[in-house]
């Protein structure tokens, strides 16, 4: 019998009891404590491939990490590797940087280094964030490190790609033997090794136990092993054995995943098994890693915490209050609470600014059922205003791990999951995953919206297929969702008491959907027109070309509820609809006239400037849809990024926007006041040279138009040696030209973003952009728990802004 059968024929005999003396024997063997030697280890001798970066259980004393990095040299691109160093808090300790070598393509370049020794003044997980400029797969060098920390963990993790996420590991010391130390994952195990020297010997596969399961043999640079699942492989980590370390590791539930994997997306491992320790289990244990709030002096502020179990059991977390300094009063709502795998508790700091003092405090976590295994969050108390509540000077320049709230004291007392719209009296609504957002009697509160389709049916929950709002003239609230499985109009006319549910005729897969909202001057007499895209087509040559079915949904009044009549064709060859970012407005209306802008694919031997971008008017007296009118080009053609917008202005002129991917925007404007069919303007760049993508939309109270997108920058502050997408505003004055775009936001890290921002107005013309930073690095977002969405106001067109609280939302 193989020894894994064996093992897990031994598992399946009263497996609960055995699991937990496993990870009892494992913490010991995992988390003994350790001290820290004077100089990194020399047994840590290995070469990485590809971004990521690692974590360190660092005990008191002084980290030391000598970090080096060698330029392959295989193009003619400026590839510095920067190393940014944080502390359990996510304080940044030390940000620097490995220029590249300046040597011409063609040969492997010298070893460069830098040490970073800090300070741990306390016990915790330290970070060390790899990312490479122009490079964000790694693929141009080769980094490692030596440590003087006995436990940490290397964290394969690139810039993302438009595919399925795989993070091979990458080795190369063709001098050296090397290990991958990692947790199994339960359900079968497929290992792929590559690149293997034609000469290697055979590999080698340990379990936890250090008992060999299987030898791997090389042929052709290539070795696979198979498992089938078990019902457990135990918590302590397997290891595969390279006789060289030239290799390119792909292991199932390691470097690529399922979904109901434990810790999908998480390369985690380590090249000696007695270095690991089981973060996968206590990732995110206590979050946010670092809290800034403002006070008044002596006023009691709650701060809070939220403890999240990630290990695959039952666990009681431990929590303290440490001081860095001499102890201030602070209180702590629990000193533990016991967590089931995957739940989280909210815990509060009580406390009171005080006067001319800076106070900080650490709340510590610590499992009981891995003592040696600890780390803390830091809550740092300051007396007076934010600089969040005062406009800030703009851009707003992000910094690694040091987002708004670290640097302005953002502390929203407003949920923020999504963007804000505006009713008719002004009142501001959102939607969160559990419902309806909305200001009631003094209070944020949200309400599930709950659809009952007659007076003997049980209520059900209506789930939002998109984040917009409706609201027409008379006080009914219009939302897009999910009732019963199946997409439906959701309406109340009571203000979010009763909800009732007009479902949406005709297909319901492969479809998305869009809903007209207020822009600035469209102030709906009635229900809302609906778009429905459904993909019909894809080209696996090209993956942004996609062709879809466009059709415009009205509701209708019958019997005193709302119905959706028969759809009506617009386009067939629509390339889609790109929402998750600016949230672009593919309708607009007026009176009895509704105008739908929309772009199409093409076919790929033609060649064409871009995306060919339409509109035509659907005349609801009539029941006619005119024919299309060509306003513009988007670049590049067959691109499903290049979705346009449309708005209306006081007078009725329409304005669309014209979709690009990293291209200036084409605008046009509609010769005739609500009417697409006598003719646009020719189409002009909103500026040149101009990278732009994904439109925010709306026009102002005195007609001037407000563009929000992802523009990309290049060779400039903060990163001259790269390029970065930044968030911008661009303003166009009624009847004059486009002013230059503004950045309102730089990322903390170069190579791709993007913010998935939507542009709101307000009925008395105020701007509301909302926006959550994502950066294309997976470690960066594998750190963080929870989203980080912001919002942002502008009460004067676009000259101020600063990040909104409740007194913006409720216009006080």
């Amino acid at each position: 019998m193989p020894c894994y059968q064996g093992m897990t024929a031994m598992l399946t005999v009263n497996s609960t009891r055995l699991w937990r003396a496993l990870v009892a024997a494992a913490a010991c063997c995992w988390l003994s404590a350790a001290t820290f030697s004077a100089e990194p280890s020399p047994d840590i001798d290995l070469r990485i491939g590809g971004c990521g970066g690692a974590y360190f259980l660092a005990e008191p004393g002084e980290l030391v990490i000598d970090l080096e990095k060698c330029d392959r040299n295989e193009s003619r691109r400026q590839t510095d590797l920067r190393a940014v160093l944080v502390a359990p808090d996510r304080e940044v300790l030390r940000d620097v940087t490995i220029e590249d070598d300046g040597m011409p393509p063609g040969k492997l370049g010298p070893p460069r280094r830098v040490r970073l020794a800090v300070a741990v003044p306390r016990k915790g997980v330290y970070g060390l964030n790899i990312t490479v400029s122009q490079d964000r797969y790694g693929q141009s060098m080769y980094w490692w490190f030596r440590t003087n920390c006995p436990k940490f963990l290397i964290e394969t993790a690139r810039g993302h790609r438009d595919e399925r996420h795989q993070e091979p590991i990458v080795l190369y010391r063709p001098d050296r033997p090397g290990d991958v130390c990692f947790l199994p994952r339960s359900g079968p195990i497929r290992m792929d090794i590559s690149g293997l020297p034609e000469t290697a010997r055979p590999l080698e596969l340990y379990d936890g136990q250090a008992q060999r399961l299987a030898i791997l043999p090389v042929a052709g640079g290539r070795a696979t092993y198979e498992l089938p699942a078990a019902e457990s492989r135990g918590p302590i980590p397997w290891r595969l054995h390279l006789p060289v370390q030239q290799a390119i590791v792909e292991i199932d539930g390691l470097t690529r995943w399922e979904r109901s994997d434990p810790l999908p997306d998480h390369c985690l491992w380590t090249p000696q098994a007695d270095a690991f320790f089981p973060l996968a289990w206590y990732r995110w244990m206590v979050t946010p890693y670092q809290r800034t709030v403002y006070g008044q002096p002596g006023q009691p502020i709650e701060a809070t915490f939220v403890v999240h179990n990630n290990a695959p059991a039952r666990r009681t977390i431990g929590l303290d209050l440490e001081f860095p300094d001499k102890p201030w009063p602070a209180e702590l709502s629990a000193k533990q609470v016991v967590l089931a795998p995957g739940e989280t508790a909210k815990v509060v700091v009580r406390a009171a600014p005080a006067a001319g003092q800076r106070r900080v405090c650490h709340l510590r976590a610590t499992p009981a059922e891995d003592p040696h295994f600890s780390t803390y969050s830091t809550l740092k108390l300051l007396a007076g205003e934010p600089p969040a509540a005062r406009p800030l000077p703009m851009p707003i320049v992000l910094q690694p791990y040091r987002h708004e709230n670290e640097q302005f004291g953002y502390l929203p007392d407003y949920p923020v999951e999504n963007a804000y719209y505006f009713d008719h009296a002004n009142r501001p609504w959102s939607i969160a995953s559990d419902g309806l957002v909305r200001w009631e009697a003094g209070r944020w509160v949200i309400r599930p919206v709950r659809v009952q389709a007659g007076p003997k049916d049980s209520p059900q929950t209506a789930r939002p297929l998109i984040p917009k709002i409706a609201f027409d003239r008379h006080g009914t609230i219009y939302l897009l969702a999910s009732v019963g499985g199946r997409p439906s109009l959701v309406y109340s006319r009571d203000g979010g008491n009763a909800f009732f549910a007009a479902p949406l005729p005709g297909r319901q897969r492969n479809s998305s959907f869009d809903l007209e909202v207020f822009t600035g001057h469209n102030e709906l007499d009635g229900p809302p027109a609906i778009l429905r895209y459904t993909q019909t087509a894809a080209d696996p040559k090209r993956i942004w070309r996609r062709i879809n079915d466009l059709e415009l949904l009205l509701p209708v009044e019958r019997q005193g509820r709302l119905a959706i009549a028969s759809p009506v064709m617009v386009s067939r060859q629509c390339i889609g609809f790109s929402a998750h970012s600016g949230a672009p407005n593919s309708v607009v209306s007026r009176g009895d006239k509704v105008h739908i802008v929309w772009a199409e694919a093409t076919d790929p031997d033609i060649q064409v400037p871009g995306v060919p971008t339409f509109v035509a008017t659907y005349d609801r007296a009539t029941a006619k849809l005119s024919k299309p009118a060509l306003v513009g080009h988007g670049p590049p053609p067959n691109d499903v990024h290049n979705s346009p917008s449309i708005t209306i202005d006081s007078k009725g002129f329409l304005h669309v926007v014209a979709g690009t991917h990293g291209r200036p925007f084409p605008y046009a404007k509609s010769l005739d006041p609500n009417d697409a069919t006598r003719g646009w303007t020719a189409p002009a760049l909103t500026g040149e040279g101009l990278e732009q993508t994904y439109i925010g939309l709306v026009c102002g109270a005195d007609d001037s138009l407000h563009l929000a997108f992802r523009l990309w920058k290049r060779g400039q502050p903060p990163f001259p040696a790269s390029h970065f997408a930044t968030l911008a505003w661009q303003r166009k004055p009624a009847d004059r030209p486009w002013e230059p775009p503004r950045v309102l936001v730089v990322p903390p890290l170069s190579e791709y973003s993007v913010y998935y921002h939507r542009l709101t107005i307000d009925r008395k013309g105020r701007l509301f952009l909302s926006y959550d930073y994502w950066s294309t690095y997976w470690f960066y977002r594998n750190d963080h728990w929870g989203r980080r969405r912001v919002l942002l106001v502008s009460p004067d067109a676009g000259n101020t802004w600063k990040l909104a609280d409740t007194r913006d939302l409720i216009g006080h």
